[in-house]
């Protein structure tokens, strides 16, 4: 009986997006509001080694998804309390069943180019990053995986990681409904002619 009330307190939280978005400091943000753990995929692979290969062309390791499945769906069940999992392939990987919300953080392109190439992205890297904003594919793969209804759209455009965990934090208590279609990166940079400029080697 124990063990099922606490399923049941135990609530799971996603937050995804692509990488620049701010998934990484708005967690903590979150975490430190509703007293929970945080769980950063990224950094779960590289200190588990749950990883196949290094990808010399996209300088990063590539995921053993089965192993960081199973490991996230360990940690899942070692867990009392509420769990955050950040990382922009966390719904490939955290059982759908025990996702409470998904949120998935959005960045205006031009100000994600400026921060994926702060960060010394090589342009290929820079390039594909910017097409997967673009073209929604975090938000488009949480909708696909965990259903539209437990999926909240947030643009983090001028506004510090407290703020975003405020505006989370409203939809987690019930008094703002999850959203998605609130950004148009594609049509705001059709209108201002600037399509080309991201999407040329796509």
């Amino acid at each position: 009986m124990g063990k099922e009330k606490r399923d049941s307190d135990r609530r799971v939280f996603i937050i995804t997006g692509t990488p620049g978005v701010g998934k990484s400091s708005v967690s903590k943000a979150l975490a430190s509001k509703i007293g929970a753990e945080v769980v950063s995929i990224g950094e779960l692979v590289e200190r588990e080694h749950l990883y196949t290969e290094w990808d010399n062309v996209r300088e990063t390791f590539i995921a053993d998804m089965e192993a960081v499945s199973r490991r996230i769906s360990q940690i899942i069940d070692s867990v009392k309390g509420d769990l955050i999992i950040e990382g922009h392939y966390a719904v490939h990987v955290v059982p759908p069943e025990k996702v409470s919300l998904v949120f998935v953080l959005r960045k205006n392109p031009k100000d994600l180019r400026e921060i994926l190439e702060e960060r010394g992205y090589n342009q290929r890297k820079v390039r594909e990053n910017l097409a997967a904003e673009i073209l929604d594919v975090c938000l488009f793969d949480a909708v696909s995986i965990c259903g539209v209804e437990k999926v909240c759209e947030i643009n983090t455009d001028s506004k510090s990681p407290s703020e975003i965990a405020k505006e989370i934090l409203l939809v987690i208590e019930g008094k703002k409904g999850p959203r998605v279609g609130i950004t148009d990166w594609l049509g705001m940079l059709e209108a201002e002619g600037k399509l080309d400029e991201y999407l040329k080697e796509f």
